[in-house]
């Protein structure tokens, strides 16, 4: 029944239903086990889908918006759109109403499927000022709610699917017809419009063709070696482009694929998924390092010895490896002793099977990989913008190299702009930004997309320095990359998050987010203590000062940070000074604590 590849995504149903006929092929976490989808019942249910949405007038070109949580629904609510030729608009839930409004007006949708009443409600506060909206589709509305209080421009996704199949039980032909007009998209066919996360401005729409996508994903199976037999665990939001694309690349390979309930709940959903594979952002993995030093801090002088000993006989092994250096007998006896008493328990809080993880979407600190290889999980990161459909480079499963993003596509052309500045070409960029032609003409230019990011090839491996708009010019005409700095500090476990501020000043200043359960936990307060007075606590302040110190000391004068502040709050989405893949926001920021910020400056 299957094909050999696929050529645009509305192959993909068919292609997994035809290969990998499997019981359990996509589950949720849930609390008391998991939502089970096989092969045959995610089939059908795509396809009845599909069908349901064509019976209400989607037609091909036509925007879908998914405003709902990573779950099964939504790859099937996504597949079903791209089957019948309709463009997937996807939504980050965690956005407000005002948000979503710009989005489904920007990209002139005709349908919203929200994953429950709360999505729902935010759909409805903005119906009015969205002409084109005809229908809104609720995933799991309230089980209590009479089917007459909904209006006509309302249905349930159970509703549509049913819709779908009576059409496909009435209709002489009509599978044969849907598969037909599936197939028979081109690579050229517009797929999605992903909006970005609008860190310098208002989001723009990424417009992204099957081909683009398809391209993407055929590279990186040429990158690492996921097979049938794994098991992926999905954590991050299927509206960011880097999830959704590797989740393709699960279903393409037979992958049994489960989505955590939540980020809440990761930690226990991967002891039970036993994951073998897993994709990140760096803050997942930042966590999972700050939470196993967390806990040796509490343990005895002896045992925190003993991991200190077992962290450097990984890390020294795993260098080796890379290295392709053999192991000697006594760095073979040293580090199973080490992997029995320490490395192997920490391993086990992720379900001990993990044979590697990928990262993505910001820079890795380099404690941070230097630590998961040291612990036998090696971490592949990679690099990417929405706008290339996810991938450009990625480090080879058989070669990775701690520090870099990897080694560029196969079929994915890098070179340098004279300052810096990474610039690419290949099958999987962009068609441009919706209905902002001079946005994308600036983009792309002489045929090559500038990325904004500045970085160098280190012998055939990426190494990204620093984003090109980010970049701050002191008044004295130096120029200093924030980010390298900031993940100095945030290897730091009382630093939750820190930005750095100096543009056209002096001197750099950073503004600090400190972990507040650490910081607790460090000076033995009470969780429920006052972060406002926490803050400007002189034993705090000396805490943070002693931080900063130690990132100065290697620093040139010109890149020290002179003053710092710290902020009483955390960053969050819902503030607005997070984006949805939990970049900073710095003008939000900037914005939002400018008094504070300038308080550093006064006076100089």
């Amino acid at each position: 029944m299957g094909t050999t590849s696929i050529v645009t995504l509305a192959d993909l149903p068919f292609y997994v239903w035809g290969r990998y006929p499997k019981s359990a092929l996509v589950r949720r976490c849930t609390a008391d086990g998991y939502e089970v989808y096989s092969s045959r019942e995610f089939f059908d249910d795509t396809r009845d889908l599909g069908l349901g949405l064509q019976d209400v007038g989607v037609g091909p070109g036509d925007r879908v918006a998914i405003i709902s949580e990573s779950c099964p629904e939504w790859l099937i609510v996504d597949l079903a759109i791209l089957t019948i030729g309709a463009v997937t608009v996807p939504v980050y839930p965690s956005l407000p109403a005002s948000h979503l409004r710009f989005i489904l007006a920007d990209s002139g949708a005709t349908v919203a499927v929200a994953s429950d009443e709360a999505q729902a409600a935010k759909v409805r506060e903005t119906w009015a000022e969205l002409p084109n909206l005809r229908l809104l589709v609720v995933i799991s509305p309230l089980p209590d709610k009479p089917r007459g209080t909904q209006s006509e421009r309302e249905t349930t996704l159970v509703e549509m699917q049913a819709r779908g199949h009576k059409r496909l039980m009435h209709e002489n032909g009509l599978a044969r017809e849907y598969k037909t007009a599936a197939t028979a998209l081109t690579p050229d066919r517009l797929a999605t419009i992903i909006y970005t996360s609008g860190t310098t401005g208002d989001p723009k729409g990424v417009m992204l063709t099957h081909g683009a996508i398809v391209a993407n994903l055929l590279d990186v199976d040429t990158m690492v070696n996921i097979v049938q037999e794994d098991q992926a665990l999905s954590l991050l939001p299927l509206s960011h482009v880097f999830e959704r694309t590797v989740v393709y690349l699960y279903l393409f390979k037979g992958v049994s694929l489960t989505f955590a309930e939540s980020l809440n709940t990761v930690a226990r959903d991967m002891k039970r998924v036993c994951p073998t594979v897993m994709t990140g952002v760096p803050r997942v993995y930042e966590k999972l390092h700050a939470r196993v030093l967390e806990t040796v801090e509490q343990n005895s002088a002896l045992r925190q010895i003993l991991f200190r000993w077992a962290l450097m006989v990984g890390r020294t092994c795993a260098e080796a490896v890379s290295n392709g250096e053999s192991l000697s007998i006594g760095a073979r006896l040293s580090h199973w002793v080490a992997d029995r008493l320490v490395l192997s328990k920490i391993r086990a809080s992720t379900g001990g099977l993990l044979r590697f993880v990928v990262s993505g979407g910001a820079p890795l600190p380099m404690p941070v990989a230097e630590f998961l290889f040291a612990i036998g999980i090696p971490v592949l990161e990679g690099y990417g913008l929405t706008e290339t459909a996810a991938g450009l480079t990625l480090n080879p499963e058989t070669a990775p190299r701690p520090g870099t993003v990897g080694k560029a596509l196969p079929q994915v052309d890098v070179r340098f702009a004279d300052d810096g500045e990474v610039l690419v070409r290949g099958p999987n960029l962009m068609s441009g930004y919706y209905g902002k032609p001079e946005a994308t003409a600036i983009a792309f230019k002489g045929g090559w997309f500038h990325t904004g990011d500045i970085g160098k090839l280190d012998d055939g491996y990426l190494v990204i320095t620093g984003r090109k708009k980010e970049l701050l010019v002191t008044s004295g005409g130096k120029n200093v990359a924030p980010v390298p700095i900031e993940q100095q500090l945030k290897q730091n476990m009382l630093v939750a998050e820190a930005m750095l501020v100096g543009d056209r000043q002096r001197f750099v200043s950073a503004v600090i987010i400190p972990d507040f359960h650490v910081l607790t936990m460090r000076l033995q307060a009470s969780e429920d203590t006052d972060w406002q007075t926490l803050v400007t606590r002189e034993d705090v302040r000396r805490l943070f000062g002693e931080i900063v110190e130690s990132v100065n000391a290697d620093l040139p004068d010109y890149e020290s940070i002179r003053k710092f502040v710290l902020l009483p709050t955390e960053l969050s989405i819902a503030s607005g000074e997070l984006t949805p893949s939990l970049k900073v926001k710095r003008r939000v920021v900037m914005e939002k604590w400018g008094p504070l910020i300038n308080e550093l400056y006064a006076g100089e």
